[in-house]
C-alpha cells in the first residue's frame, strides 16, 4: 500500500475530529511547502495565502473575502501554533464526542469558529483600545474552545487523567483556560484572546440550548447537506431510488426500535458520569459510548 493509500485509509476510518485534523495539518504542510520554495527562489515571502485566507479586520477587505469566516480556521502562522490546537482538539474532541453526536461536533465547531470570527471583526471596529490597529485571524483556537466549552456545559464534572498523576474536573481546566484568555486581552494577541472567548460563549450557549431541546447549530449542518445534495443531484439526475424497512414491532420500524433503546443507553451511562465521573464506567460502557459517538 502506498503512502498516500495508506494516509487516505486512515483518513477514512478517523472519528470527525481527526478527520480535521488531517486536513490541518495537511494544509499547512502544503502551504509551507510552497513559501519554502517561493522564498528559495525569490529570497522574499509568499502572501497570497494569508491576503486570501486569514480573516482582515477591515471591513472595506472582508466584504470582498467573506469566505475567510471560515478559511481562517484552517490557517497557522507556525507550526507550534498547529500542534497546540490540534493537540487540545485531539483531546477535547474525543471527550466532546462522549456526549454529543458527529452532525452536533461539526456545527459546534464550524460555527463556534464563524462566532469567534466575528467576535475578532466587530471588536476592531468598535472597542476603543483596537479600532487603530490592524491584525488578521489566524487558527483553530475559537472552533476549539467552542467543543471544549460544549462538553464542560453538559458534563463539568467529567474527570481528566492528567499524565496519570492526578485528576482535574473538566470545569476547572475550561476555567483556567478562560481566565488566561482574559488576562492577556491587554498584553497580548488581543483579537485572537476574544475570538477565543466568541468560541466558548457559543459552545456554552449551545449546549444550554440543546438542553432545552432548541439546536441552534443545526441550520450550518443543514445549509452544508443542501449545498451537498445539489451537488449530487446535478451528477446524477434526479432519479431516486427509496428503500423503507417495512417491518414494524409495536408501531415502530426495527431501526426506530433500535435507536430509542440505544438513546436511552446512553442516558443511562451519561446520568452514571454525571454522579461518578467518567472512570466509573466499565469498559463497555466507554466503549458503547465511543461507538454512539461516531
Amino acid at each position: 500500500m502506498s503512502l498516500l493509500s495508506d494516509l487516505k485509509y486512515k483518513y477514512n476510518l478517523a472519528p470527525i475530529h481527526e478527520k480535521i485534523i488531517f486536513v490541518n495539518i495537511g494544509v499547512f504542510a502544503v502551504i509551507a511547502i510552497i513559501n519554502t520554495i517561493y522564498f528559495l527562489a525569490t529570497k522574499s515571502h509568499f502572501s497570497l495565502f494569508q491576503d486570501y485566507l486569514a480573516l482582515p479586520e477591515d471591513l472595506s477587505q472582508l466584504i470582498f473575502k467573506p469566505w475567510t469566516f471560515l478559511t481562517y480556521a484552517f490557517m497557522h502562522n507556525s507550526f507550534w501554533h498547529l500542534l497546540g490546537n490540534m493537540i487540545a482538539l485531539y483531546y477535547f474532541g474525543r471527550i466532546f464526542l462522549t456526549f454529543f453526536s458527529v452532525k452536533q461536533f461539526i456545527n459546534y465547531y464550524f460555527v463556534g469558529g464563524l462566532v469567534g470570527g466575528l467576535i475578532f471583526v466587530i471588536s476592531y471596529n468598535l472597542l476603543p483600545a483596537l479600532v487603530d490597529e490592524s491584525a488578521v485571524l489566524l487558527g483553530a483556537s475559537a472552533s476549539v474552545f467552542s467543543v471544549l466549552v460544549g462538553a464542560t456545559t453538559k458534563s463539568p464534572n467529567y474527570v481528566l487523567n492528567l499524565f496519570g498523576v492526578f485528576q482535574l474536573k473538566l470545569w476547572v481546566l475550561t476555567v483556567l483556560y478562560l481566565i488566561s484568555f482574559i488576562a492577556l486581552i491587554p498584553y497580548a494577541n488581543a483579537g485572537g484572546e476574544l475570538s477565543h472567548l466568541g468560541g466558548a460563549i457559543f459552545g456554552y450557549i449551545y449546549t444550554k440550548q440543546l438542553d432545552k431541546g432548541n439546536d441552534i447549530g443545526s441550520w450550518f449542518g443543514n445549509t452544508v447537506n443542501a449545498i451537498l445534495s445539489w451537488f449530487k443531484a446535478s451528477k446524477k439526475g434526479n432519479l431516486k431510488t427509496v428503500y423503507k424497512d417495512k417491518s414494524k414491532v409495536g408501531g415502530y420500524t426495527k431501526g426506530e426500535f433500535s435507536e430509542f433503546n440505544n438513546q436511552k443507553k446512553i442516558d443511562i451511562i451519561l446520568d452514571k458520569i454525571s454522579k461518578s465521573g467518567y472512570e466509573s464506567l466499565s469498559t463497555a460502557e466507554k466503549e458503547f459510548l465511543f461507538k454512539a459517538g461516531k
